[in-house]
């Protein structure tokens, strides 16, 4: 191990360890699945706080805490039993581009996946355990819906085209990521930390070219798998508790 690298790992295991800590969730949209108790709550709330997430993290927690009123604060119950009366209360929902149209689609699917299975894992996990194939099949899965919107295919990212998945691979690190710090939710064990793919946006592109650990210039899947295999040397096992010290030396510390 050359010296550099031995620094870059001294670097991000304490920028880790100073970042996944309960005070992060506050600021963080992680924050909203942190009100909910009950599984199925944490993983659509999640799920939502987590496909809401790119601009400013205080607008993404605050829309997604909007949209969980909306829900009545119980969004299993209101994805499986909602009435069209409780859908008018939708109408108006937006945030960015993301607009009511792709919300009731995102509230169709999470009615039909819910129907019959007890938590959202499954819709990942059913064509395999490697991230890039279940993206991938989530992606078609989510999409297998009769009559589905065109235009709310841009929020449900997948590798076959490209693109880095970010908000899906922090979705995951949420619900497979487990230790003791209390941040991430570690509710799902059929994936296994050791599998998952950093999400990579800007901020953690752009401290990864900084460190040497990416070299690829375009921000796609291919950075976001080439930054998580250099992570594994890092810690193998757990090698996406560095997007703690990655996002934090990048929003936080601006380096």
């Amino acid at each position: 191990m050359t010296n550099s690298f031995q620094k870059i790992k001294v670097l991000l295991n304490k920028k880790a360890e100073f970042y996944n800590r309960p005070s992060f969730i506050e600021k963080d949209p992680i924050v909203v699945p942190h009100r909910f108790t009950l599984q199925q709550d944490i993983e659509i709330a999640g799920f939502f706080a987590a496909i809401f997430a790119w601009g400013i993290r205080q607008t993404i927690i605050r829309k997604t805490t909007e949209l969980m009123q909306l829900m009545d604060h119980a969004p299993y119950q209101f994805c499986l039993q909602h009435t069209q009366k409780d859908l008018q209360k939708l109408v108006n929902f937006k945030h960015r581009t993301f607009n009511t149209t792709d919300l009731l689609y995102c509230i169709s699917f999470l009615q039909f996946h819910f129907s019959t299975n007890q938590s959202l894992e499954k819709a990942f996990t059913m064509h395999g355990y490697d991230v890039e194939n279940m993206l991938i099949g989530f992606h078609n899965y989510f999409f297998s819906l009769e009559n589905f919107p065109p235009r709310t295919r841009k929020h449900i990212a997948t590798p076959s085209k490209g693109a880095t998945c970010k908000r899906l691979n922090m979705y995951l690190r949420w619900m497979v990521r487990r230790d003791e710090k209390g941040v991430d939710f570690g509710l799902w064990k059929k994936i296994t930390p050791a599998c998952l793919v950093c999400p990579l946006d800007v901020h953690v592109a752009r401290v990864a070219r900084k460190l040497g650990i990416l070299t690829r210039r375009q921000t796609d899947w291919q950075a976001a798998l080439e930054l998580t295999n250099n992570l594994r040397t890092l810690d193998k096992s757990d090698p996406v508790k560095y997007d703690f010290a990655l996002f934090g030396l990048g929003i936080t510390e601006h380096y």
